[in-house]
């Protein structure tokens, strides 16, 4: 991925080498139960309390904190990629709101190491990358990207930067009020129908995520052999399915709230096909 083309963000918060580490309770089922969230939506917080009083304690020691220092020239690297992804979506969507008359109200994307405090609630990096409406931030550790290397296997910087604008997408939701109507429907429907929704939230993220791939590569020319690839990889490794099978051996369909791994890497492909925010709507269709 060329992100040399790409302008740096200067919406970036860099919280790392501060605060304690977090102990997520639950034991090996509560930190499965947090990845099946990873990448998408929801508020962490609420799933951290819900293990909390389930037994599983949430705890804060008050060890050691995290390291200390300033940050490593491979750390630095890292939030240079960040900055310079999150400035290319924020061109990318404030060009598209002017076109329909709006004005983009650009998010903070928050780097953290191991914990974090947000206006949704505490969160550790086993929650992996979460938009938080409250205070319209990205939050990322960025050790999740070894995870994604490593347990996933979806390696490479586009698939990162699939990441990133997966959770921008999650702040369009929020802009135009999608993601308020979804949520607002939880205790109306049932958690089946609750669950569908929340799939189709998921989903048009990720179109929203191919939009801005579609329009950075129209514009500046980033994308590099294998990139597509890369995303379509990441988006399929995260599907819930594949969760589900790789943490308990079998899938539970009606328990999705993030898409199969087909229907993510296809909703993300759809998006970077048409550049369109209007001309595919998970919301629309019966089946996404």
């Amino acid at each position: 991925m060329r992100t040399d083309r790409m302008r740096e963000s200067q919406n970036v918060e860099d919280r790392r080498r501060a605060g304690p580490r977090i102990a997520v309770g639950g034991g090996i089922g509560g930190i499965i139960l947090v990845i099946i969230v990873i990448l998408m939506g929801g508020n962490p917080a609420q799933l951290l309390n819900q293990m909390n009083q389930g037994g599983g304690p949430l705890a804060l020691p008050s060890g050691p904190a995290g390291p200390a220092g300033p940050l490593s020239a491979a750390e630095e690297a890292q939030a240079d990629f960040v900055r310079r992804v999150l400035g290319d979506t924020e061109d990318v969507w404030s060009d598209l709101f002017a076109r329909a008359g709006r004005t983009y109200a650009e998010p903070t994307l928050v780097l953290f190491s191991d914990r974090v405090e947000s206006a949704c609630g505490i969160a550790g990096a086993a929650t992996g990358p979460f938009y938080c409406p409250a205070d319209s931030k990205v939050y990322i550790d960025l050790s999740f990207y070894d995870d994604l290397a490593t347990r996933f296997g979806a390696p490479g910087d586009f698939a990162q930067a699939y990441v990133i604008a997966h959770e921008v997408g999650h702040h369009i939701q929020n802009l135009l009020g999608t993601a308020e109507k979804v949520h607002s429907a939880r205790g109306r429907v049932s958690e089946a129908e609750y669950n569908d929704l929340s799939v189709r939230l998921e989903l048009q993220a990720d179109y929203l995520a191919g939009v801005w791939a579609h329009h950075a590569q129209t514009s500046r020319q980033i994308l590099e052999s294998g990139d597509v690839e890369e995303a379509l990889r990441c988006a399929a490794a995260i599907g819930d399915d594949r969760l589900q099978r790789q943490a308990q051996g079998y899938v539970v369909p009606e328990s999705f709230t993030h898409g199969t791994s087909e229907q993510r890497a296809r909703w993300f492909r759809m998006g970077l096909e048409t550049g369109d925010i209007n001309t595919h709507n998970p919301f629309t269709v019966p089946t996404p």
